[in-house]
């Protein structure tokens, strides 16, 4: 089929779904996600995935890593700092544990494991923002959730970099070490830029101003910090993401006319159109072209393990860290249910998984499917026990 039709085709049937599911509060991930697998090999077979649909699903994540990181904030951790790592950390090990206990359990290969509970230790920051979006949270609890997914992306973008040796077959303990240190002084020297340039530098309000050149300079920042991010031997994500993230430190410059967070928002209110209406869809909707497990190779047994390492992962790792953080057995279980949710991040690092054949179909489908009954189900239950609170309160 031609490129222009297939695109045209996927983008309609994916936008036609992602209205009709608003009115479930359903992801947009999800159906963007169920358009590639319909339309893709999987299931009719009208749309392959081709090399032109592959240059616009990198160029789409790259973006949507710039975006995650703009619209994160180190004012979201501030005023909890500690308790929202401690609650990130134990998540994540949690999590990581159960995913790779569960794969090990089916006799998959140790580095598939690693990966899987990689991939599952990771929470959607942009499920959980909306989860407090749409319902009314203490502002403790809320303040840590954000801080929590937050910091569960700095731990994400490590681990990245450590999937990415294992990819090329190099993580021996001393290449441990020399990754690690690589890793750190990366995202250390970059946020230490970003707090004398963004936060400081008085050069750059020049630059904030004018609209045009702020989303240029933008977009060189990105795939600048995503070329020496490959070039350390780390993924192009993390420099991705790390570009969001040093412009988003506008928010914390001292500025009496607000200039720079109005241009900031504005910069975000840009991206966020071409993101959501045509990137990010793109991705998506390219992950379901590439699912295509041999249906043998589908163990509903597997991805129901998965779930469960999944939801209990995130749930009694986040709502112990809230609970030796000093929070009460609700709030921590509140916080262990919000921080429940996969998406993006998860995705792109699956999607890495199966190119380098750390992963095979069947796992990639698994994880798949995993990854967006979380982002379904995850909601729905913080939003269910938020009601049995609300109602023993008054009661």
């Amino acid at each position: 089929m031609d490129f222009l039709m297939a695109l045209a085709i996927l983008l309609v049937v994916a936008k036609s779904l992602e209205w009709g599911f608003e009115k479930f509060d359903v992801h947009p991930i999800i159906p963007h996600v169920l358009t590639g697998i319909a339309l893709g090999p999987f299931l009719f077979g009208i749309i392959e995935p081709s090399g032109e649909l592959n240059v616009l699903a990198e160029f789409g994540l790259i973006m949507m890593m710039l975006y995650t990181g703009l619209t994160s904030t180190f004012s979201a951790i501030a005023q909890n700092t500690k308790k929202a790592t401690t609650v990130a950390a134990l998540g994540v090990l949690a999590s990581f544990l159960l995913g790779f206990l569960t794969v090990k359990m089916f006799g998959k290969p140790l580095s598939a494991a690693i990966f899987v509970g990689v991939a599952l230790g990771n929470t959607a920051i942009e499920v959980t923002s909306g989860v407090i979006v749409r319902e009314r949270v203490k502002r403790e609890v809320s303040s840590i959730l954000m801080g929590a997914a937050f910091a569960d992306d700095i731990i994400a973008v490590y681990l990245i970099g450590i999937i990415t040796a294992i990819a090329r077959g190099s993580l021996d303990a001393a290449f441990f070490g020399i990754l690690t240190v690589k890793i750190f002084a990366f995202i250390g020297l970059t946020l230490l830029i970003s707090e004398r340039i963004f936060k400081k530098a008085e050069w750059f309000g020049v630059v904030v101003r004018n609209l045009d050149v702020f989303f240029t300079f933008a977009l060189i920042l990105t795939f600048l910090l995503a070329i020496i991010a490959e070039k350390a031997g780390l993924n192009q994500i993390i420099g991705a993401y790390l570009a969001g993230l040093t412009i988003s430190r506008l928010r914390e410059r001292k500025d009496p006319t607000v200039v720079t967070r109005i241009k900031l928002n504005e910069l975000i209110e840009d991206l966020e159109v071409v993101l959501t209406e045509f990137f990010m869809p793109l991705f998506f909707i390219y992950v379901g072209l590439m699912f295509n497990p041999p249906l043998e190779e589908v163990s509903l047994a597997l991805i129901a393990a998965l779930y469960l390492a999944a939801v209990l992962g995130k749930f009694l790792g986040c709502g112990l860290g809230a609970r030796v953080s000093g929070l009460g057995w609700e709030d921590s279980a509140l916080i262990g249910i919000g921080m429940g949710g996969r998406g993006s991040l998860e995705l792109a690092i699956l999607t890495f998984g199966l190119r380098t054949g750390i992963i095979d179909q069947g796992l990639f489908a698994s994880v798949i499917i995993v990854s967006m009954l979380t982002a379904l189900t995850a909601p729905a239950f913080f939003k269910t026990y938020l009601e049995r609170l609300e109602i023993r309160a008054k009661a």
